[in-house]
């Protein structure tokens, strides 16, 4: 049996007298798509700060592509990527010049940025835009590029954090053929989704309730244990016993 890339046990984190996430156990297994839901308040984005080895548990154990989160933190920040909502590319640089700062950030080589480079501009067809800047790309451009940007590096896991957040449908559905493309090749996705379609795509999916894991499984074996018709259906069950709000 593959080894996990992600293993959390108990894996806790308090504010003073707030346990923002509470005891979170959960395996991620290598080229899984993982849903993190959750509604606003349950504690998702605390959870993700720490799996990235942004900040530290108050108590609890975890290992992220096989670095200790207490320990390694540096190691596991270059053996991971991440993309946010917003995208994370600089809107006043060019297309080639985003993706040359996150190759350097990422400690790629000279030689490696070039040949990366190049690939990367001909796999997304953008080598007539790599000099236009980056706030002239259409939205779909700008979500493509700014996922590639973020596993440019290959890393073993890329967190993924509402990254369609603001998206039409269209550009959503050819930009989850790029999370499929790179599950296909090894690559771990971790993502967190406010769409319960999506979560349809996920090959497992936990819904967080008030800093707990309520619910872990296939979208098709949930909809079994809830008696629903949807995943909309499954969220809203367990969301209605939500106790706290952002």
């Amino acid at each position: 049996m593959q080894q996990p890339v992600i293993k959390t046990e108990l894996l806790t984190k308090r504010f003073g007298s707030f346990t923002a996430a509470d005891e979170l156990t959960f395996e991620v297994y290598p080229g899984e798509i993982f849903g993190f839901l959750g509604a606003n308040g349950a504690g998702k984005t605390t959870a993700m700060r720490m799996l990235c080895g942004l900040s530290l548990p108050s108590s609890g154990k975890a290992t992220i592509a096989g670095f200790d989160i207490y320990k390694q933190t540096e190691k596991i920040k270059q053996n991971i990527g991440y993309m946010s909502q917003k995208f994370s590319l600089y809107e006043d640089l060019t297309v080639i010049e985003n993706i040359r700062f996150y190759a350097g950030i990422y400690g790629l080589s000279d030689k490696e940025i070039k040949a990366k480079s190049n690939n990367l501009l001909d796999q997304l067809g953008l080598q007539n835009e790599a000099k236009k800047l980056v706030s002239e790309l259409p939205l779909g451009w700008k979500q493509k590029l700014s996922f590639s940007v973020a596993v440019i590096h290959q890393p073993k896991i890329v967190f993924l954090d509402e990254p369609t957040g603001g998206v039409d449908p269209v550009t959503r559905r050819q930009f989850w053929d790029l999370i499929y493309d790179a599950s296909d090749k090894g690559l771990t996705v971790f993502v967190t989704t406010h769409y319960m379609d999506e979560a349809e795509y996920c090959n497992r999916i936990s819904i967080m309730v008030d800093g707990r894991i309520e619910a872990l499984d296939t979208p098709s074996n949930l909809k079994k244990q809830f008696s629903a018709n949807s995943m909309d259906d499954v969220f809203y069950q367990l969301a209605r016993g939500a106790k706290r709000n952002e």
